[in-house]
């Protein structure tokens, strides 16, 4: 996984893709500039909502070869890591505040032969990152409460963003910084001169008029 790009990674996520066309879907994005495919799994406890689960993940694997970017808002997701990897997953994130034990989960991800992300949900601070930055792949921020897709972005995650960039800088770790929630063509720049490298849009994206140009325009 590159983490220097001289363009931002963006992944499309598909909770806000068309159900009863995926495959339709998938086809675009493998033909669009995105770099990975997002897929939010949701069980109705951590979030106050249910999308799909690894039956979703094992159809779009065998749609497309680009990396599947999966991000379990999920309780107790150690049962399921060596499921997800099965399904296809090649960079598979939990929920800080869903990880009891979080070092082990992050080292049992990486052991599974996947890259392994941490993500914060919006109340909770990135200091709290600071002792599992050595051996982590990617930090998502969400910049919206996850559990529902169309929400208005949280601007004070630009300063988080801002704050995670210097400990990673400091710590002179390789590590992506991503964003889901809210992210736009209005917000997209100023994410990156914050310090994120990879943007996650879902309705932005699939709700537009030509997707595929929605996701060069993200590109920058």
């Amino acid at each position: 996984m590159e983490t220097l790009k001289t363009r931002t990674i963006i992944a499309p996520s598909i909770l806000a893709a068309d159900f009863g066309n995926l495959a339709n879907d998938i086809i675009m994005l493998n033909n669009s500039e995105a770099d990975w495919i997002h897929c939010d799994i949701m069980d109705g406890l951590f979030v106050p909502n249910i999308s799909f689960g690894i039956p979703v993940v094992q159809a779009v694997r065998r749609l497309t070869k680009k990396p599947l970017d999966v991000h379990l808002m999920i309780v107790d997701p150690d049962r399921y890591l060596e499921k997800f990897r099965d399904a296809g997953a090649d960079i598979l994130t939990v929920q800080y505040e869903a990880c009891t034990h979080l070092n082990r989960t992050v080292g049992e991800i990486r052991n599974l032969g996947m890259k392994a992300g941490v993500a914060i949900n919006p109340h909770t601070p990135v200091i709290l990152l600071k002792n599992i930055l050595p051996v982590v792949d990617m930090v998502l921020i969400m910049s919206v409460n996850p559990g529902f897709g169309g929400q208005s972005f949280i601007t004070d995650s630009y300063g988080k963003i801002e704050e995670l960039r210097k400990m990673v800088k400091e710590g002179g770790y390789d590590i992506i910084i991503e964003v889901d929630g809210g992210v736009n063509s209005e917000n997209a720049r100023q994410l990156e001169k914050s310090g994120a490298n990879a943007l996650v849009a879902g309705n932005f994206v699939f709700n537009s008029p030509d997707p595929m140009a929605t996701i060069k325009n993200l590109k920058g």
